[in-house]
């Protein structure tokens, strides 16, 4: 074929038709046509795009046999963050759920929810632009993640575009890649064969199919993907999650069709003890149910807190457990200087993974359990994730046992250790301990503090053993031919790790904040201060009493912000990195032109037409800042009903006093 428009033409109609095909087999598995008959369109369409190029389109079906292989990941933003979700282990705690619900949105009426399987896998977000796939990310650490769009448009049940109409002009689909039990078994399988190392568990092997460079190896991977919502559900003009997930279906998604919808939280109970039944006999591996409201106009009322939305819960299915030996305790030093135990096991393996280590978490623990050296004891992994030591098998006892001595002194310098009153941990209180130094330099470059790809656990340990980098802005002095020639490094490695040192530079206040490990706040609090306070001069020299004002922020917290800043020697490590070339970038400006910045509310009195959570939720939602105490600085005392001892003393300061209809025209009556 010669003619360029004939095989323009074709080669649309073969991708209409493949397609077609993918649909049937991959999301409503009831394929139409032979394999071999798929694959001789398929063949057809690449020769076709071969002897044409220019006919190559992003949503072709060839894009899913892998491109050109990636010398790195981008990172993408999410335009809305995906949260992650607090737990609930027992039928209670999702009474208890419910009833939190109930209190917030001040209301007695049942509350409709969706249940879900929880698979384990890897989640991450797909953007479609005029219903075309244009970026596939990673959840990253729910704000910004891995730009891995080359690797999921290799899936098949991800469409590459959507079906039909009448759809927004950007919608964010977000979704779990898993890996199915027989996929998992088939590719350790042929990984054996060829001399590979195999995969612990499926989510592993999700995991690390989705990050290859080259999407090639991912798309020989046995991948499948379940969509579960949206970033904005409202862009679709519907009332409910249910709606939501139905519009999906209908553009092309595969759902989860052991997803139910439940009128009482009683139903949710009993449609999770069915996914427990059948938890073993499904083809991909679930570790709990996600609940969750249903309304979308609820979900808006409720909202989200730093880090889960308030509307959403994740159930966890019982830990899987085993009985082994423990053989020894080894005691592991924090950033913080507490001192942990640990146990070390007998190697046993618990819900498919080998456990040889477990958390005993401090003194009292080991009492209050009984817990001796050479006891054969029970270990789950809690949350199917984190192994610890349940208890003692007191009857398997021989007389050998020996008891578990804590230590007087620090393991790593020697330092007397410390119990202080109403803490359970043994603390070493030497800031320079070399144990304490290496666990803030690992905190500070993780996953919890400023993610700086290249300087994971080993490499900081290597770094730290080798007198390379001592305290947190030797980091920024480091070059990159002296990384090249450590071991294990070289000059590519090098090269990415100084990029992303670079890049590290210019964090946001609140991220620099839970880098830096201050005792007792972590990323809500450092959130909760990057609002309230426009740079880090003015957070370094604020007093205690001008934190507490800050509702969230505790004296303990305060306190702890207030001594972290007063000890020269951290002051000095925030100069050193300034001289370093650090810039915060701040994200408190930005909300300097929404309807209630610069404004502080106190709330005082019963409120009839939301609850005072709710409330203090708008305000901040606005840009403006709730106070827990009454000051000058309070800008707007908000009266309800019975109004207490505060109208009074803001009465005498001349405080702004305004009702509860008065806040509700401030705030645009509130929900969408």
């Amino acid at each position: 074929m010669e003619n360029l428009a004939e095989a323009k033409k074709q080669a649309a109609e073969l991708r209409r038709e493949i397609n077609r095909h993918d649909h049937q087999y991959y999301v409503l598995d009831n394929p139409e046509i032979s394999d071999g008959e798929y694959d001789r369109l398929f063949r057809e369409l690449l020769a076709l795009e071969e002897k044409f190029p220019e006919l190559a389109a992003a949503d072709s079906p060839s894009m899913r046999v892998g491109g050109a292989v990636l010398a790195g990941f981008e990172t993408v933003d999410h335009r809305i963050p995906m949260l992650s979700l607090e737990n609930a282990f027992s039928d209670q705690e999702l009474f208890d759920f419910e009833k939190k619900l109930i209190r917030y949105l001040n209301r007695e009426d049942e509350i409709d929810y969706m249940a879900e399987p929880k698979l384990d896998g890897l989640a991450v977000e797909l953007v479609y632009e005029h219903g075309l796939l244009t970026t596939g990310s990673t959840r990253g650490d729910g704000r910004t993640g891995e730009n891995i769009t080359a690797n999921l448009k290799t899936i098949q049940a991800i469409p590459l575009r959507l079906r039909g109409g009448n759809l927004p002009d950007r919608l964010e689909v977000r979704g779990e890649v898993f890996i199915s039990t027989e996929g998992f078994r088939r590719l350790n399988e042929k990984r054996l064969q060829s001399g590979e190392n195999l995969f612990a568990n499926p989510r592993n092997a999700a995991a690390g199919s989705l990050r290859q460079l080259d999407s090639k190896i991912t798309a020989a991977r046995p991948l499948d993907f379940f969509a579960y919502g949206v970033g904005d559900p409202f862009a679709l003009e519907v009332k409910s999650h249910a709606q939501v997930l139905e519009i999906l279906r209908d553009r092309g998604f595969k759902i989860n069709e052991l997803t139910r919808k439940c009128s009482s939280i009683r139903a949710v109970i009993d449609h999770f003890n069915l996914l427990a039944e059948k938890r073993h006999g499904l083809d991909y591996e679930i570790d709990g149910m996600v609940v969750k409201v249903n309304s979308l106009d609820l979900q808006a009322r409720l909202g989200s807190k730093a880090r889960s939305p308030r509307w959403a819960v994740a159930c966890k299915f019982p830990a899987v457990q085993a009985t082994t030996r423990l053989l020894d305790v080894v005691f592991n030093v924090g950033r913080t200087g507490a001192v942990t135990p640990v146990a070390l096991l007998e190697p046993v393996k618990v819900g498919g993974v080998m456990v040889s280590r477990a958390t005993l978490h401090n003194e009292d623990e080991i009492t209050r359990k009984d817990l001796k050296i050479n006891d054969r004891v029970l270990v789950q992994r809690a949350g199917d994730v984190i192994p610890e030591v349940v208890k003692p098998i007191r009857e398997k006892r021989t007389g050998h046992e020996k008891p578990i001595a804590m230590p007087r002194q620090c393991p790593k310098c020697e330092t007397e250790l410390v119990r202080k009153e109403g803490e359970a941990a043994l603390r070493c209180v030497n800031l320079q301990c070399p144990a304490q130094r290496l666990r803030a330099l690992i905190h500070f470059t993780g996953k919890s503090g400023l993610d700086i790809d290249g300087f994971g656990v080993k490499a900081m340990e290597q770094l730290f053993d080798r007198d390379l980098v001592r305290s947190i802005p030797d980091l920024y002095g480091l070059e990159q031919d002296e990384l090249a020639a450590l071991p294990g490094w070289g000059e590519k490695s090098a090269a990415n790790a100084c990029a992303a040192l670079a890049k590290s530079t210019t964090p946001s206040l609140a991220r620099l904040i839970t880098a830096l490990g201050i005792r007792y706040v972590g990323e809500v609090s450092a959130q909760l201060l990057e609002k309230s306070f426009p740079s880090l001069d003015r957070l370094v020299k604020a007093e205690q009493s001008d934190l507490e004002e800050i509702e969230g922020i505790g004296p303990q917290v305060g306190a702890s912000l207030v001594e972290f800043f007063g000890n020269p020697s951290n002051r000095e490590i925030i100069e050193r990195l300034r001289q370093q070339g650090l810039r915060i970038k701040s994200t408190a400006e930005e909300h300097t032109d929404q309807p209630l910045s610069g404004m502080i509310f106190l709330f005082t009195g019963a409120l009839r037409s939301f609850s005072r959570n709710e409330a203090k939720n708008r305000v901040k939602s606005l840009g403006g800042r709730v106070s827990s105490a009454l000051s000058r600085k309070v800008t707007h005392l908000v009266a309800g009903e019975k109004a207490g001892s505060k109208l009074a003393k803001a009465r005498d300061l001349g405080l702004a006093i305004i009702s509860e209809e008065d806040f509700k025209m401030m705030i645009g009556n509130g929900s969408r």
